[in-house]
C-alpha cells in the first residue's frame, strides 16, 4: 500500500473555521430556540410515548389532551424515517402528573384512536428534584473525566499534550451539543453516557497519534515540527480510518434498527449521538489535536529552533 503523505496542518485554519460555524451555529439556535431539548430526566415531569396512526394530526392530539387542561403539552412527532416530516407515533411531554391521570390520558388516546396496550411505548414520570440532582451529577462527571484525562496526558506525556488533547475532547462534546440544538433533538441521561463514550473513544485516537508523535521526535533528526506531526499522522492516519469506519458500521446499524425496528427516542439519541462523536472524534484527532500541540509549542521560546 502506498504510503499516504496528507499536509493535514495545512488546513488547520480550515478545520478550526469550520468547527467554529458549527458551534456558532449551535450558540445561535440556543439562544432562538430557548435551550436543549432537554428530556423529563432533567427537568422532570412526565413523558407519554404513544404510537397512533400514520398521518395523525397534531391538533387531534391537542383535542384528546385538552379535557386535562394539557392542550399546550410539548408534542413531538415519531416513528421511523417520520422524525421529520411524518410518522405514527408521538411524544408528549408534560409536568408531572399523578397515575389515575396518566390512565386517564391512555384510555382518552385508546377510545380515540383505537390503540392497545402495546403501542404505549413509554410512560415515565421524574420529579424535578431527582431531575435535577441528574443534572448535577452529569456535569461532575464530566469534570471528573476531564480533570482525570489531563492528568494521565501530562504524566504519561507532556502538559502541552494534555491541554490540546482536552481542548480536541471539548470540541466533540461541544459539537454533539451543537448538532442536539441545531435540531432539538431531546437529550436525557443517555446522551450523557454517549458523551462519555465518545470521550473515551476520542481520547484513544488522540492518545495513538500523539504517542507517534513522541517517538518520531526521539528521531526527528533535521525535520521541522510541522513535517514531524504531519508525518505522525500519516503514519497513523490508516489505524484511525479503519477503527472509525468499522464502528460507524455498528452504529449505523444500530441507528437503523432503532429508528426502524426497535423503536424507542432514547436509543436513537443515543446511537446518533454516538454516529456524530465518533466522526468528530476522527475529524479532531487528525486535524484539531495534532495542529494544537504545534501552535502551543512554537510559543514556547526554547522550541523555536526545532519548528518550521
Amino acid at each position: 500500500m502506498a504510503k499516504t503523505n496528507i499536509n493535514f496542518l495545512k488546513y488547520k485554519y480550515f478545520s478550526y473555521g469550520l468547527s467554529s460555524v458549527i458551534i456558532l451555529a449551535g450558540i445561535i439556535f440556543f439562544f432562538v430556540l430557548g435551550g436543549f431539548n432537554l428530556g423529563v430526566d432533567f427537568t422532570g415531569g412526565t413523558i407519554i410515548h404513544l404510537k397512533l396512526e400514520d398521518g395523525y394530526l397534531m391538533d387531534d392530539v391537542r383535542e384528546v389532551l385538552e379535557p386535562f387542561g394539557l392542550s399546550d403539552a410539548a408534542l413531538q412527532r415519531a416513528g421511523g424515517a417520520g422524525d421529520i416530516s411524518g410518522g405514527s407515533e408521538v411524544v408528549i411531554k408534560v409536568p408531572s402528573l399523578d397515575e389515575s391521570t396518566r390512565n386517564a390520558i391512555i384510555d382518552a388516546f385508546m377510545e380515540r384512536y383505537g390503540i392497545k396496550e402495546a403501542d404505549v411505548l413509554r410512560m415515565d414520570n421524574v420529579g424535578s428534584v431527582i431531575g435535577g440532582e441528574l443534572s448535577r451529577e452529569a456535569v461532575l462527571s464530566l469534570i471528573i473525566a476531564t480533570a482525570g484525562i489531563i492528568a494521565y496526558i501530562a504524566i504519561r506525556f507532556e502538559f502541552r499534550f494534555a491541554l490540546s488533547g482536552v481542548v480536541a475532547l471539548l470540541h466533540d462534546a461541544v459539537i454533539m451539543l451543537a448538532f442536539f440544538t441545531i435540531f432539538q433533538i431531546e437529550m436525557s441521561s443517555s446522551f450523557i453516557a454517549a458523551i462519555l463514550s465518545i470521550v473515551g473513544y476520542s481520547l484513544n485516537n488522540t492518545i495513538v497519534i500523539y504517542d507517534r508523535i513522541r517517538e518520531n521526535l526521539k528521531f526527528k533528526r533535521k525535520r521541522s515540527i510541522n513535517d514531524l506531526v504531519n508525518d505522525s499522522l500519516n503514519e497513523t492516519l490508516n489505524r484511525t480510518l479503519y477503527t472509525s469506519a468499522t464502528t460507524l458500521f455498528v452504529l449505523i446499524s444500530l441507528f437503523l434498527a432503532f429508528n426502524y425496528f426497535i423503536g424507542g427516542m432514547d436509543l436513537k439519541a443515543f446511537s446518533l449521538a454516538l454516529l456524530i462523536g465518533v466522526i468528530s472524534g476522527a475529524y479532531s484527532s487528525l486535524f484539531i489535536a495534532g495542529a494544537l500541540w504545534v501552535s502551543w509549542r512554537k510559543k514556547d521560546a526554547k522550541e523555536e529552533k526545532y519548528v518550521g
